[in-house]
């Protein structure tokens, strides 16, 4: 993770641990729309695209679960996961709103447990910082980005050509 992360400029704390690619993916559980609980096994035998957001209500999150939700079309075998604070309830609506039939979005409001394990839980603000990562079929994380500005785009060209190299 960047030796400093920002948010509007000011600096945050994530706690948790950084994560890098050729390590094994943390197990998570995080919720589904319908409050049933996912965990990485859920997702066995796929490649997993884990987007990662602080909320689909603001212009960038929103703007980046769109381009996700269009990329995965033309991904096999890839499960494109967006992963926020938002409540499930929240998210649902979201995605319906916006069309969004690609893309799964899942919650880490109840515990944070995807946020600490990968090191992406902003400690002042209780919301998860802009990053993604790419866990392979095996369950090995293949690429990482965490956003040193959280309020920025990621690298879609770099996430997208590195998963159609797989």
């Amino acid at each position: 993770m960047p030796k400093q992360t920002t948010f509007k400029q000011e600096p945050v704390t994530l706690l948790g641990e950084e994560q890098k690619a050729g390590n094994n993916a943390p197990d998570f559980t995080v919720l589904a729309n319908d409050l049933s609980e996912k965990t990485l096994a859920d997702y066995e035998g796929k490649v997993k695209l884990i987007s990662v957001v602080p909320s689909l209500d603001t212009g960038v999150c929103s703007e980046q679960t769109r381009r996700f939700n269009e990329e995965a079309a033309s991904l096999d075998n890839v499960s494109v996961l967006t992963i926020s604070m938002d409540l499930p309830f929240a998210q649902k609506r979201w995605c319906g709103a916006n069309g969004i039939e690609n893309v799964e979005t899942l919650s880490d409001h109840r515990s944070a447990d995807f946020g600490e394990k990968y090191g992406v839980l902003i400690e002042e603000l209780r919301l998860l910082a802009r990053s993604i990562f790419v866990v392979d079929e095996n369950n090995k994380i293949t690429y990482v980005e965490y956003v040193s500005e959280v309020s920025d785009h990621p690298d879609y060209d770099a996430v997208l050509e590195h998963l159609k190299s797989k």
